[in-house]
């Protein structure tokens, strides 16, 4: 019983920010997805990466294309995401926008040669979305749980890092034990929080 409570309570809260997602304008969401890039890019972390795993933004969330392109253009090796049948998550490497096509669910997946699910763990900095995260670094995502199994999967020292609107890093999210936290979150006004 406790169970499906929580997934009703995940449930509830997936729709309010959605709808408050929603309700964002282009504009709005454009502005998030430079601020957020100008953020992560100033990160000495970020510098230092060879390797970072990101992902390429659908509908309402923060744009990424532009942090995407300018980590690759600056010498960075970049990790996406492709979705499975299973709901875990594959990688490739990003070559550049025309490197991209249309996969399930509306998003855009690299066609490079697939590494396997294992190629996160190279990767020295991860940046995942979230629609929001906890104060003790839980994230709720969309409920597939394609991103709890792919953190799984990252070294304890690796900075996991969500991208949210300035009004979802929460007190606390409803949380399975499964659900993996991430040690930081990035918003468009307030910056980066490390989190845990």
């Amino acid at each position: 019983m406790r169970e499906h409570g929580l997934a009703g309570r995940k449930s509830l809260l997936r729709k309010e920010l959605l709808a408050a997602r929603a309700r964002l304008t282009e504009a709005e969401r454009k502005s998030a997805g430079i601020a957020l890039r100008t953020t992560l890019l100033d990160l000495p972390e970020i510098g230092m990466a060879g390797t970072v795993a990101a992902y390429v933004s659908v509908g309402t969330e923060p744009q990424t294309a532009g942090l995407v392109f300018a980590l690759w253009k600056r010498g960075s090796y970049v990790l996406l995401p492709v979705l499975r049948d299973d709901y875990d998550l594959d990688w490739a490497s990003y070559e550049g926008p025309e490197s991209l096509a249309s996969g399930p669910h509306g998003l855009l997946e690299p066609t490079e040669p697939r590494r396997g699910v294992a190629a996160i763990a190279s990767a020295d900095f991860v940046i995942v979305p979230a629609l929001a995260v906890g104060k003790d670094g839980h994230r709720l995502g969309r409920g597939g749980g394609c991103y709890d199994r792919a953190l799984a999967r990252v070294g304890p020292m690796v900075p996991t890092v969500a991208l949210v609107y300035d009004n979802e890093l929460l007190d606390e999210v409803p949380a399975a034990p499964h659900d993996q936290p991430v040690r930081g979150v990035a918003q468009p006004a307030r910056g980066i929080t490390r989190l845990g």
